[in-house]
């Protein structure tokens, strides 16, 4: 039973990613890295600084919507404008943010009681009906919102006081109260957002948010910048950088040079190419933290002769994945057995079981030539290259995928390969029409919440915004179910493993890498988490200058 159970008592003393956690590449076997070089934030900046320049490696986002954003620029600057309900810590665990304390009173009731005093941009308060308008607009198709499968099992959102919302459910649902930790959870003030529109979080419509940045200005292919919430909530974060401008700065080699010179004071995602020329530079360093990122080749569609399990059991028997980490990621990543990167898991309570489980997936091929050629022999013929894309300008991800052609070619598979722009690439993660011509897509994915089987039922339930082959298998559709509704984490890790043992060998899925989370800051600044759940925490708040 979930009588009573404060969610964040639990999960604040859990963390997906503890600081014991930080470790160093594994062998090939795909097991958890031992402890070593990685960290989860930096030291404190102690000064206050007028300005710091960020990149955005992965070009300009197309909005800054929470309820829309789910790639690496967007979710880099929206982290820090618009608060959410639960707050993600640089260890991946969890601590009240807009709500002081989520508690499901019953099984079916999770009650959110929020923190008084919470004020917006403009200096309204926020009140239970910004909560509720934040959370029902992404049930309404008009908001194309990401995240709306979190409502699922969600019968209504209602004010219960002048600081308290109550979700009823159909069951318990354990990814939900997690999930408020995620943009899926931002606040956003009702009447503004009703007010843009279709436009709110882009650069006409703006955001109306209580984070401890505000949207200063979005000059469309120049730059972001962010201007401090001087009337922040939380005064223990109150920001130390007064601005912070963003620069879209896709390609690597113009990035190295303007962290190089001091132009620009730091990236997160930097390439392993640019890692390389700045690893011995005097202006700054580069800092390795844990991460849940995912590098796959994903058929594009069911139609593709991409879309044959034989086939990409080809390409998966051979591809070197040793030799694709040491050449492509310098080292900076460990081999991947499954969907889900082991570190996912590290703070749940059932985590030795989790660990068990993926141990005991087959492990990860010995590259064999003659093998793969005899499984293209039995799968679709092929009349044609295969389209393979990846964005225009990442070299990482070019690197990666000429790694992949070349093996391809040792056992008659001819891959093309197509570059498009960071928008393109960013819409056909959601939108079918841009993949449509497309066979392969080389994935750099990631986990933000700690729960493997919201993330794995993207991909592999008949509903999920990531199957993009039809992909239907009741029995791993019924266990994730199991998994979500548990309420004892005992119960639902084993449903999890179960899936997973039925999934991993049958989704269309490559699985190559995790990668580490690799950031580089200029010496000046200090402060900012070095691990991935920078992607869903005030990052910025914490930046501060390194002058006494």
């Amino acid at each position: 039973m979930a009588a009573k159970k404060t969610v964040l008592t639990v999960l604040t003393g859990v963390g997906l990613l503890a600081a014991t956690a930080c470790s160093g590449p594994s062998a090939g076997n795909g097991a958890l890295p031992e402890p070593g070089h990685l960290t989860t934030t930096t030291a404190p900046g102690s000064s206050e600084v007028d300005r710091v320049t960020w990149a955005l490696p992965y070009g300009e986002p197309t909005t800054l919507d929470p309820a829309k954003i789910g790639d690496y620029s967007p979710q880099t600057v929206e982290a820090n404008l618009c608060d959410t309900l639960t707050r993600m810590n640089a260890d991946f665990s969890l601590s009240p943010g807009l709500a002081q304390k989520v508690t499901w009173s019953d099984e079916h009731t999770l009650v959110l009681d929020l923190r008084p005093g919470v004020k917006f941009w403009d200096g309204s308060p926020m009140t239970p009906e910004d909560v509720i308008h934040s959370l029902e607009r992404q049930r309404d198709p008009k908001t194309q919102a990401l995240y709306g499968n979190y409502l699922a099992a969600v019968t209504s959102i209602r004010a219960t006081g002048p600081h308290q919302v109550t979700l009823r459910t159909k069951e318990y649902d354990q990814t939900l109260p997690k999930a408020l930790s995620t943009s899926f959870g931002a606040v956003n003030q009702k009447a503004y957002t009703e007010k843009a529109g279709p436009a709110y979080g882009t650069a006409k419509g703006g955001l109306m948010c209580t984070g401890p940045f505000k949207l200063g200005s979005w000059k469309s292919g120049n730059g972001i910048t962010l201007e401090r919430n001087d009337a922040y909530w939380d005064t223990k974060l109150k920001p130390k950088a007064k601005q912070v401008e963003f620069q879209f700065i896709t390609n690597s080699n113009t990035l190295t040079s303007a962290l190089l010179s001091g132009e620009v004071d730091g990236t997160y995602e930097l390439p392993p190419s640019s890692a390389a020329a700045l690893g011995k530079a005097d202006s700054g360093a580069v800092f390795l933290g844990p991460s849940t990122q995912n590098v796959l080749l994903v058929p594009g569609n069911a139609e593709s002769p991409a879309a044959d399990r034989k086939l990409l059991d080809a390409l998966s028997l051979v591809i070197d994945r040793n030799a694709l980490i040491k050449n492509v990621f310098g080292g900076d990543a460990t081999p991947l057995k499954s969907l889900v990167p082991p570190l996912t898991w590290r703070g749940d309570k059932a985590a030795a079981q989790f660990d068990t489980a993926y141990a005991a997936l087959p492990d990860i091929p010995e590259p064999d030539a003659e093998k793969a050629k005899k499984l293209v022999a039995q799968a679709r013929p092929l009349s044609r290259p295969l389209v393979a894309a990846i964005p225009a300008g990442d070299q990482r991800g070019l690197q990666a995928l000429t790694f992949v052609q070349a093996a391809a070619k040792k056992i008659g598979v001819d891959i093309e390969i197509k570059q498009l722009q960071p928008t393109e690439m960013s819409s056909l993660f959601y939108d079918p029409s841009a993949r449509k011509d497309l066979d392969l897509i080389l994935t750099f994915g990631y986990v933000t919440l700690p729960d493997p089987a919201s993330y794995v039922a993207e991909s592999v339930t008949p509903r999920g915004i990531f199957n993009w082959t039809g992909y239907n298998h009741p029995e791993v559709t019924r266990l994730l179910d199991r998994a979500r509704t548990s309420s004892d984490p005992a119960a639902s890790a084993k449903a999890y493993a179960e899936a997973q043992a039925l999934f991993t060998p049958t989704t269309p899925t490559v699985f190559l890498a995790s990668t580490h989370e690799r950031m580089f800051m200029n010496k000046r600044i200090s402060g900012a988490p070095s691990s991935f759940a920078y992607m869903g925490m005030p990052w910025a708040a914490y930046l501060g200058g390194t002058e006494k």
